[in-house]
């Protein structure tokens, strides 16, 4: 497996990896960590990175500055639809993007977004497509796709129909101006919801709790929740069977249950 390249303080996503928690920070505070090319190239390869690391068992995606992320940058996209040159530039845009959000789900890896301020449109999306989301009391969410005339992109259908079923997803999508971390908490889209001063330590805290998960489990779990709603209930088990005999031959498994065994005694 090769390094990973150190990220410089101007990257428009940023890599940083301490002990078995890596964190991807979206680096465009000026543009409110809006999603342009340069940002979507950078999180397709950073995310890469993280997926082929062994060592690492959690990833936080934050935002640097005032907001986790304004969604698409619509001045480039806005030019685009001027200059007639949608199809090209945006479907390069999401090509990059949707592949690093392929990424975020498929690793097995537990993602955790962190959110604070404004989290719009693609910003939005990221937000809830993560595995888990913790949230400042602060934090705003915001639909925006109806409101300038498209239906949503960036895995934004994948992470909320995932989680609030199909009504609501339509409520959120077209009747939701916007809406806070108490009521995404409500909805079971935020796990956590923390005072703002305080997003930043109970992150570090957060993640440090989930990487106390071993590999085989976090990787069978993540995979084994993603696929239950579409396949059929023998399929299910099976692979239920095959993750837990394959979690029962790692040294992590022996040592646990060693430790539990002894103290039942």
């Amino acid at each position: 497996m090769s390094a990973p390249a150190a990220s410089q303080s101007d990257d428009a996503a940023l890599l940083r990896i301490e002990g078995s928690i890596a964190t991807i920070t979206l680096n465009r505070p000026a543009a409110f960590n809006s999603i342009n090319l340069a940002i979507a190239q950078r999180l397709e390869q950073l995310a890469a990175q993280v997926e082929a690391s062994d060592a690492i068992r959690v990833l936080v995606i934050e935002g640097e500055g005032r907001a986790f992320c304004a969604g698409g940058d619509l001045q480039t996209i806005g030019a685009a639809a001027e200059a007639n040159t949608v199809t090209p530039v945006v479907g390069e845009l999401l090509k990059h993007y949707h592949a690093f959000i392929e990424t975020v789900r498929r690793m097995p890896k537990i993602v955790l977004s962190s959110v604070h301020g404004s989290a719009a449109g693609a910003g939005m999306g990221l937000a809830f497509v993560t595995d888990l989301c913790i949230a400042a009391d602060d934090a705003r969410f915001t639909p925006a796709y109806a409101k300038i005339g498209v239906s949503p992109d960036g895995g934004s259908t994948v992470g909320i129909v995932g989680t609030v079923g199909t009504r609501r997803a339509l409520q959120i999508l077209l009747s939701e101006d916007s809406f806070t971390a108490q009521q995404a908490y409500e909805w079971g889209l935020v796990a956590k919801i923390v005072p703002a001063a305080e997003l930043k330590a109970a992150t570090r805290q957060f993640a440090a709790r989930l990487a106390q998960n071993p590999p085989a489990a976090i990787a069978g779990t993540k995979a084994l929740v993603y696929q239950a709603a579409t396949t059929p209930t023998k399929q299910q088990l099976d692979a239920e069977e095959h993750k837990i005999i394959a979690a029962m031959h790692t040294e992590d498994f022996r040592v646990a249950v060693k430790k539990f065994t002894s103290k039942s005694k």
